[in-house]
Order: structure tokens, then sequence, then C-alpha cells
């Protein structure tokens, strides 16, 4: 069984067939999604209709972001929170205009079931954004850190390679885990348009629909599939 990892998608459905094509998804594989599904291009609300079919014939994950907490409480409430609005929400409220209210509650119930990390048999973690807990994330205290914490992502990148994971200054919270597989920081911020590997932190949201594109990694054999989503000017939040 292939397992693939797919980074944030944020509205951009051309790019995830096309990336789901050149995967060549079967059956037989296992995709896990990091979050993100919605608020940048202009196709969030199709997007999520997509997953809900696919997760009907493949074996799928779906890990909640932050933009996806958002949606999901202007799903359940009409709510329509500024900074969500700024940052992709406008176009994901227009994405909807044409759906059944029944239709939003499904959508809605999607949301609610997302799991905030995901844990494999192989102890590979994945989750949205981080965690701080030393403990590990069955230890973290709020919630909103896994979909908003970035301190993971920047200790993994400034950490001496050097250092042995036997070091009595090697950080805990990276211990505890094989791989951790990550979004929320677009690789492009540092002028990779790949994902990025540090330590055993793997980076897989690459920028798509803004100026990036859409990753997909096989975590195994890691080789990585890609497809440029429609480009935005917008800067994710």
């Amino acid at each position: 069984m292939r397992v693939i990892a797919i980074g944030d998608i944020h509205g951009g459905l051309k790019a995830l067939l096309q990336v789901l094509n050149k995967i060549h998804v079967t059956e037989a594989d296992k995709l896990i999604f990091v979050g993100e599904y919605v608020d940048g291009w202009s196709e969030s609300a199709q997007v999520i209709e997509f997953l809900i079919e696919l997760s009907q014939k493949v074996n799928c994950v779906f890990i909640k972001g932050n933009h996806d907490v958002w949606c999901e409480d202007w799903l359940r409430t009409e709510h329509v929170d500024k900074t969500w609005y700024m940052h992709g929400g406008k176009e994901t409220i227009e994405s909807y205009q044409n759906f059944s209210e029944e239709e939003k509650e499904k959508h809605l119930t999607f949301f609610e079931n997302m799991p905030l990390y995901h844990l494999d048999d192989e102890n590979r973690l994945f989750l949205h954004a981080g965690f701080t807990s030393m403990h590990g994330v069955k230890k973290e205290v709020y919630e909103k850190t896994f979909y908003f914490d970035r301190t993971l992502w920047e200790m993994a990148l400034t950490m001496d390679k050097g250092i042995s994971k036997e070091s009595l200054i090697y950080p805990n919270r990276l211990k505890h885990y094989k791989e951790v597989y990550i979004g929320h920081t677009p690789t492009i911020n540092f002028g990779h348009d790949m994902p990025m590997h540090a330590v055993n932190v793997w980076n897989i949201d690459t920028g798509a629909a803004f100026t990036g594109k859409l990753s997909g990694v096989d975590i195994n054999s890691k080789e990585t599939y890609q497809r440029r989503s429609p480009k935005r000017g917008a800067a994710k939040y």
C-alpha cells in the first residue's frame, strides 16, 4: 500500500485533480491530507464535494487546518470572521452560491469529523501546523496549536543537523515520532517550490492557489508529485 501525504489545497480543484491523476491513485492507496481545503482559489466548495466523493472510493484521512475551522464555523453559524474573509473566505463564500442547504449541511458534517492529527502504525505523525508539548500531541493543552503553530517548523529549520537524537539538547518534541508531516507554512516563503525536510519534519505546503504548487509525497519512497494551481496574488495567513 502506498501512503501519499497531500499538502494544502486552498480551493485549487484543478491542481488537485492533476496531482491525483499524476499519482495514479488506486483503491489500494492511502491518502493523508494535512488540511487547508478551502480559501485561496475559487473552487473551495467544489473541492470539498470532490473529497467527500473520493473518500467513498479511497482510504482517506482529512486533517483539519485553520482555514477549515473558519469555514466550518461559517457553515454552522453564518458568522463571517473578518480575518478569514480577508484571507480567502470571500472566495469560499462565493463558491457556495449554488449549493443547497442540504449540501452545506453535508459539508459541515465533513468538517466536523476531521481529526486534528493522525498517527500511523509506523509512528509517523501528520497534522496541519504543529504542537508545543514536550510530551507529544496527546498532551497538547490548546487545540488551536495543531492548526496555528509555526514554532515546530521554525525549530526544525534552525537545528544543527549534527546533534544526535540521544543528546540532552535534542528537542523532546521531535523525539516522539519517526517523522512529522505538516503544512500551514508555505515553503515558497523560504524560496522553495518543493517540499522541505528539516530533521525529521517534512513541510509539504508548497503554496498551492497562491504563487506555488500543490504537492503530494509518497512518504515511503519520498517521490513528489506536483501540479501548479491557478495563481492568486494573496498572501497566506
